[in-house]
């Protein structure tokens, strides 16, 4: 009976319903990245950059709500630093909670009033809007996502984070995105509704960020050179580490773990060979 059912709504859907446009993206542009592989970590220098990018450009929509100040400052974050094993000693760390631009929401312990006050090592990033509404609000009303596991979240990861970020060029000629979108050709979408122009309407979607970096949107500390994809590139590991802040320690101690077996199997082999050398097999 079920089958008849479903026979019965295909050929339905054939005969008065319109099949659906397939959605299209570009391919990713792949990327390689100092910690791919088993043995690959991350380059601490690129988390600082990425890390300037995030604040001084994405934090002004985006939240990281999964990492505190303090992580900043853990073993392999942006500013681990091995003279503070404790995080929250990090001075770095400590200016950047203190300076950042937004303030705690709190309450004042003797007359109960909300309140804010400068951030500390053991805040969560502080988010640029106080709620999704105000989010939505703010933004044409999409709601910009948390980037904390936004990589993790992707298919592509960095790499789909960098084509999506890199990417800032004019809009095709012929095509003309609906109001408060922008197109972008690593976005999944359709745009054949909004295309004019001759030819197959070109792959991408809408999405609702602008291209949000240039050339030297943002300046580099440590004199890397401040173009539009190495922003992108060093802002997409900055959020893979921020979806796998535990990634150097884990892959460190996965080592360690296989050096002891092969010490330790090692030893086996020859105390079975000096155990059972007079015993015939």
């Amino acid at each position: 009976m079920l089958r008849k059912v479903l026979v019965l709504a295909a050929l339905l859907g054939l005969a008065g319903a319109p099949a659906l446009a397939e959605t299209t993206q570009k391919p990713i542009d792949e990327q390689h990245w100092s910690f791919n592989g088993p043995f690959g970590l991350y380059d601490q220098a690129q988390l600082q950059r990425g890390f300037k990018v995030y604040k001084e450009v994405c934090s002004a929509c985006h939240s990281i709500n999964y990492i505190a100040f303090h992580n900043l400052g853990d073993l392999g974050g942006p500013y681990a630093n091995p003279k503070y094993p404790n995080p929250n000693d990090n001075p770095v760390v400590k200016a950047i909670a203190a300076g950042w631009p937004r303030q705690v929401p709190d309450i004042n312990s003797d007359t109960g009033d909300p309140i804010h006050r400068p951030a500390t090592t053991a805040d969560a990033l502080v988010p640029p809007f106080p709620n999704d509404a105000a989010a939505r609000a703010s933004n044409g009303g999409a709601l910009p996502p948390d980037m904390s596991l936004l990589v993790a979240a992707r298919e592509g990861g960095p790499s789909y984070v960098y084509s999506i970020a890199s990417y800032n060029a004019p809009t095709p000629p012929g095509l003309t995105p609906p109001p408060g979108k922008y197109y972008n050709p690593y976005f999944s979408g359709d745009v054949s509704g909004s295309w004019t122009g001759a030819g197959a309407a070109p792959v991408g979607g809408f999405i609702g960020m602008p291209p949000p970096l240039t050339d030297c949107k943002v300046t580099f500390d440590d004199g890397t050179p401040c173009t539009t994809a190495q922003e992108a590139k060093d802002v997409a590991a900055f959020l893979m580490w921020a979806s796998d802040p535990k990634m150097d320690q884990r892959k460190q101690l996965g080592l360690a773990v296989l050096i002891y077996l092969g010490i330790f199997s090692t030893l086996l082999y020859f105390s079975y060979r000096q155990v059972w050398r007079n015993v015939a097999h």
